[in-house]
């Protein structure tokens, strides 16, 4: 395989994929879902060529391809990969085929609509983390928005109109603010340009007003969609509306492309504007951890309780960005992989039971671990990583983040990191009094004792994600080496802008 065009490949394949779907005859579910599952296990195994193929000591950009898009503009058809990109690609082609399988059961109308937006959501997620043109990074994040707001909106819960809209009105506002922010930064220098090489060389020489300016208008766009506290109000009502599919997409990659906007724009860019900003958007992410711990401690719905634990997670990530640190950025990568693998499989989880029972509330359950053992079990094990236990994946990037951030340069106080290691009890509180009230309690409910235990699609969509759960807890290397030298780099790079 021609190293020279694999990643123009993997943007294609789920286009050109969703629009076979579309020819697909109607009343043929099965040929759909078949045909979809295929087309993105076909790109997952073509985004192993870039693993396989990747020089971790490298911090180039690698299997790049620059193309004049507009002439005259300085706007490029420009992608490639770096550790931190190479990571997220990865988790977006593991994620897609396995949120498509999950829907077997559940999604039984427009199957054809539904696996087309699926896989045009899978090309918006691919082309912003691949993206080294503002321009053509912009055009992804505001397509990716599409698709999304169609599968909430047509295959959700019953407000699903209500949420879909107010997923696309909050990211939108943010968007057209950065939209305003790409336009000021290409006119920065000499000549009008997007490409983000050349904005790297010249966003740092910007009158430091004009950087906090710019600094703000990119970290709103990106704060809305982590979401940081308190731009998070959006994501319960998304998450609690959207189909399983949807929610399991959104919680593990939507969620980090604003993580990864702060890391590749944010800090490289406007590194005076870092310096102001840090201690401020700390300050917001500790609250963010302790905040959603909370309010997830007193949810009554499965789903919604999973839906703010994300605020808390995400938090850790936006701490350890902001601790310009190696470990603290190290440990933000990680954890973004983590979120995306452990949250995942929660909404999975909430998925299976909630087609077998229709409810999702915490009190119509109990005891169902005598009834559905395999069910329980696993249920278990993705909770503990969430919480962060040693030995699995969530601890890896917790603790990183938490000893980075603690002897943070930026950071207004270490106590910060000691402030937010309390999120991790919280999440053990949260976790394992939900598992408590769902598994080990006596059965409430008389229709619980007929519910059956997982069957073998639902227990081959979640074997991926416990086997790197297991893998990233025991040997974090085999994923950390890829972002160590991009880690180290864009934390000297800051470190070095600042010192001057």
């Amino acid at each position: 395989m021609d190293k020279s065009y694999i990643l123009s490949l993997l943007l294609l394949l789920p286009i050109a994929g969703s629009m076979l779907v579309l020819m697909l005859p109607k009343e043929n579910l099965r040929l759909t879902r078949i045909t979809g599952l295929v087309i993105s296990l076909v790109i997952f195994v073509v985004s192993l060529f870039t693993y396989f193929n990747f020089n971790a000591e490298s911090v180039n950009f690698q299997f790049a391809e620059k193309y004049e898009w507009v002439k005259g503009l300085g706007i490029y058809y420009h992608v490639g990969l770096d550790g931190m990109s190479l990571l997220l690609v990865l988790l977006t082609t593991f994620m897609t085929p396995l949120a498509l399988l999950s829907t077997w059961s559940s999604i039984d109308v427009k199957v054809k609509e539904f696996t087309f937006f699926m896989l045009m959501l899978e090309a918006g997620m691919l082309g912003v983390f691949m993206s080294l043109d503002l321009f053509l990074f912009y055009i992804f994040w505001e397509a990716m928005l599409i698709p999304m707001y169609f599968i909430i909106g047509i295959w959700g819960g019953k407000n699903r109109i209500y949420a879909s809209v107010k997923f696309f009105i909050y990211t939108m506002a943010g968007s057209l603010v950065m939209l305003v922010a790409i336009i000021w930064l290409a006119n920065s220098g000499t000549a009008f340009t997007t490409d983000l090489i050349e904005l790297y060389k010249q966003g740092p020489a910007i009158d430091p007003s004009k950087q906090n300016l710019l600094f703000a208008a990119f970290a709103l766009s990106f704060a809305i969609k982590v979401p940081l506290f308190p731009l998070h109000t959006w994501l319960p009502d998304a998450h609690v509306e959207a189909p399983t599919a949807g929610s399991v997409i959104l919680a593990g990659v939507l969620l980090k492309m604003g993580t990864y906007g702060l890391i590749r724009f944010n800090l490289p860019l406007f590194p005076d504007a870092v310096k102001v900003f840090a201690p401020y958007i700390t300050t917001l992410a500790v609250i963010g951890i302790i905040y959603g711990a909370l309010v997830a401690m007193v949810q009554k719905d499965m789903k919604k309780l999973v839906a703010y634990s994300s605020v808390s997670h995400l938090g850790f990530v936006v701490l350890g960005i902001f601790g310009l640190t190696i470990e603290s950025m190290q440990g933000a990568i990680i954890q973004m992989v983590n979120h995306g693998l452990s949250t995942g499989a929660l909404f999975l989880l909430v998925g299976y039971i909630y087609e077998r029972t229709h409810t999702r509330e915490i009190a119509d359950y109990g005891g169902i671990a005598k009834i559905v053992p395999v069910y329980a079990t696993i249920l278990l094990i993705v909770s503990l990583s969430s919480i962060g236990v040693p030995g699995l994946n969530g601890f890896v990037g917790e603790f990183l983040i938490l000893v980075g951030s603690f002897k943070s340069p930026l950071l207004v106080s270490p106590y910060f990191s000691i402030i937010a290691a309390s999120g991790v009890i919280f999440a053990a509180v949260y976790l394992l009094w939900m598992y408590q009230r769902v598994c080990l309690e006596t059965v409430k409910n008389e229709k619980m004792n007929s519910l059956t235990d997982l069957n073998t699609r639902e227990l081959i969509t979640l074997a991926p994600l416990l086997l790197f759960i297991v893998w990233i807890g025991i040997y974090p290397s085999t994923f950390l080496r890829l972002s160590e030298a991009f880690s180290s780099n864009i934390v000297n790079t800051v470190m070095n802008a600042l010192a001057k």
